[in-house]
Order: structure tokens, then sequence, then C-alpha cells
């Protein structure tokens, strides 16, 4: 298992204790669930969130 499914486990483990119920807790936990995707997948080097996250004017 790699760290983009670890990732994303987590992230919507996360969201579980966070719901609340109804359509909200549903976009909460998706929410979480691509964000602890996108950390695992920056983990294991297919995302560069670093660049992301940079300025564009910055050089």
């Amino acid at each position: 298992m790699n760290s983009t499914v670890i990732g994303l486990i987590a992230g919507l483990l996360l969201a579980l204790a966070g719901i609340l119920g109804g359509f909200s807790g549903f976009v909460f936990a998706v929410l979480l669930g691509a964000l602890g995707m996108a950390i695992g997948a920056h983990r294991d080097g297919h995302v560069d969130l670093g660049a992301l996250l940079r300025g564009r004017g910055r050089g």
C-alpha cells in the first residue's frame, strides 16, 4: 500500500470523525479525502505541491 492510498484512507477516517450528517457531512468527507490523497501523492512523488503553492511571479 503506497502513501497515496494511506493518505486517502487517513483523510476519510478523519472525515468520519467530523461528519455530522447530511449533504454537508458528505462534502466534508470528500474534501478531507482529497486532501489526504494529495498529501500522499506528494509523498510518493506523483504531485509537486511546492510548485502549486509557490507564487507565479517568483523565480
